[in-house]
């Protein structure tokens, strides 16, 4: 269910900065796991900004860290909905990792845009007490290319959709809770 990210600073920052029109920074790491900094965009004082956030939240209820949220029920969840209410960020990457069981032995694979696109996955911040930030991606249901490999894909958001997807009002909101058919490639690792 998305629980590793690839990052690849070049050339991830270089193409958010074109695409949204702000400075972005963030270091590559081909192995990003829950619980370590992810550089986000958020829209904050009028305007789109990076937000670093360590992926993953811990309410008290909850055994072990919660790094996914399903887009499907979001809007419902106590743990969720104030957040995806006013807290809405993208997170930039190069791709993502799923694991598929085959004959007794987990093969990993990498899921990423097609001619090295990067991809604009969704998320929620959760601002902490101290002034840091914690994120929660979220996840929907296979576009027919990653469906062989798990049940479910982080939401992704096309550049052209960053309007809505900020939107407090929330009107186009709906129809962005379901990946686009954005073309990917996979690879085994």
């Amino acid at each position: 269910m998305c629980g590793r990210l690839n990052v690849i600073s070049d050339p991830l920052c270089d193409w958010v900065s074109g695409q949204l029109g702000i400075k972005f920074y963030c270091e590559s790491n081909s192995d990003l796991r829950p619980s370590q900094k992810v550089a986000t965009i958020a829209y904050q004082d009028q305007g789109l900004q990076q937000v670093d956030a360590s992926w993953g939240i811990k309410p008290d209820w909850a055994k072990r860290l919660l790094i996914n949220a399903q887009a499907e029920t979001v809007r419902q969840k106590r743990t969720f909905a104030q957040a995806f209410a006013s807290h809405r960020v993208l997170v930039p990457c190069s791709g993502w990792y799923e694991w598929q069981q085959a004959g007794g032995t987990k093969q990993k694979y990498l899921f990423k845009g097609r001619d090295e696109q990067p991809l604009l996955m969704a998320g929620i911040l959760y601002p902490q007490f101290d002034g840091s930030h914690a994120l929660v991606t979220l996840t929907t249901k296979p576009i027919a290319s990653c469906a062989p490999y798990h049940h479910r894909m982080p939401l992704l958001v096309e550049p052209q959709a960053l309007g809505y997807w900020f939107d407090t009002s929330g009107d186009m909101l709906e129809a962005l809770l379901h990946s686009p058919e954005i073309p990917l490639q996979v690879t085994p690792c």
